[in-house]
């Protein structure tokens, strides 16, 4: 299982968080209609090993969104941070 250090609640098992997704991907603007750019982001995803972002929506605790570096080989969390959830900019 998961520790997540939540900078407002404190450390907490994964339970409580829901996972949102990548962070690395850069989402098409809105008036984007080409269907390629859309597919690719909806649907191709790369797998890489070492370091990864990640959103994280703490569901059960102050319900803030965080971006998490995770290596995906280890699960060692090496930074969490609030993100802005309409802007998805760290603060």
């Amino acid at each position: 299982m998961l520790r997540i250090d939540c900078p407002f609640c404190g450390t907490r098992d994964e339970t409580e968080f829901v996972y949102g997704g990548d962070a690395s991907r850069t989402r098409p603007d809105m008036s984007n209609t080409d269907m390629k750019a859309w597919n690719d982001y909806v649907f191709l995803r790369e797998n890489p090993k070492g370091a990864h972002m990640e959103y994280w929506f703490h569901q059960q605790g102050c319900r803030s969104w965080l971006k998490i570096t995770r290596d995906v080989l280890s699960n060692k969390i090496s930074d969490v941070t609030f993100t802005d959830p309409d802007t998805g900019e760290v603060e």
